[in-house]
């Protein structure tokens, strides 16, 4: 079997579990990795078995980069690779930017290379679960139809890292893509509100997002709470969903299956569970699959371009509401 060989460039607190996964990846040749600060990509490198290399050095000697620096330089170093060639995996927000995307996107379709966007949630045992890959098969429009209202719930103890962007942009964008690939139609309003709590920027947000197609999905996200919460609920016109991703199990009410149930006449309760996953592995997996055999590439520069949409309109509706407000 043919492997990919692989530099990353970044090795901060992400960027280091990207190298670990990557030394071991049975599809990848770990050629290399930078990082702005030496002595940090010296020691990751070192747990890695991997050399320290500068930018351009990693980039010359690999075939497919990892981009994991910090988003600022997301489009600059995702840039380079693309010129070079290169197939690129890059962390979420694709870029700072939606004229940043635009060029990305562009390059790589100029290039005819791959463009992946680390929209790690698609990768969860939860969402595999959902689109019947993993646990039960069905998929959503199976159970509950089309989807009409959205709820997602991502919620996290305070970590001082990766402050250089709001929760809209650290967590919401998961939830953000999520609802779009669900809903599959174009985003058309959002109106939200948020606020600081222990950063500069927003730590916690809540957002309400409209579709062509009539749905609606609600999404919250903080990273200033005192425990860990991750749910997806989705209604239907056809029956009801509610994930949990941390409990690992999925339960939906359809018209004429599953289990009875006394409340609702003529419906019934189905459920579904699966193990314990590794969403990085498999989306490296992904990744691999799409560079060395023409996959189809999941979270594709396209939506990762849609998500940062998104989350930009949510940022913007935050500081409108903040404004409003005096704050």
């Amino acid at each position: 079997m043919r492997r990919l060989r692989l530099g990353i460039l970044g090795a901060g607190h992400f960027g280091r579990f990207h190298a670990l996964k990557a030394a071991r990846g049975p599809r990848f040749d770990f050629v290399g990795l930078h990082d702005a600060d030496p002595a940090r990509a010296a020691l990751v490198a070192g747990e890695a078995g991997c050399p320290a290399l500068s930018a351009e050095a990693v980039i010359g000697a690999a075939e497919a980069v990892i981009v994991a620096a910090p988003t600022a330089f997301h489009h600059g170093l995702a840039h380079a690779a693309l010129s070079a060639g290169r197939h690129v995996l890059v962390e979420k927000p694709i870029a700072a930017t939606l004229e940043q995307a635009d060029d990305l996107v562009a390059l790589a379709r100029a290039k005819g290379v791959v463009l992946q966007v680390g929209q790690l949630e698609r990768f969860s045992g939860g969402m595999r679960a959902l689109r019947g890959t993993a646990g039960e098969g069905g998929g959503l429009a199976a159970r509950v139809g089309r989807p009409l209202y959205m709820e997602a719930i991502r919620i996290a103890p305070f970590r001082p890292r990766s402050l250089d962007v709001s929760v809209v942009l650290d967590l919401m964008i998961h939830d953000l893509d999520l609802a779009l690939a669900l809903a599959a139609s174009p985003l058309v309003g959002v109106d939200a509100v948020g606020t600081r709590v222990a950063s500069p920027t927003i730590d916690i947000a809540n957002a309400r997002l409209r579709f062509g197609n009539g749905a609606v999905a609600t999404i919250t996200a903080s990273r200033v709470s005192l425990h860990m919460e991750r749910r997806l609920r989705v209604f239907g016109d056809a029956g009801y969903l509610n994930l949990d991703h941390l409990k690992r199990e999925m339960i939906w009410v359809r018209r004429g299956e599953g289990e009875a149930l006394e409340e609702i006449p003529g419906h019934g309760l189905s459920r579904a569970t699966w193990a314990e996953s590794d969403s990085l592995e498999a989306e490296h997996a992904s990744f691999a699959a799409a560079c060395l055999d023409g996959a189809a590439v999941e979270a594709d520069g396209v939506a990762g371009r849609a998500a940062l949409d998104a989350a930009l309109r949510v940022e913007a509706a935050v500081r409108a509401s903040l404004e409003a407000a005096g704050g």
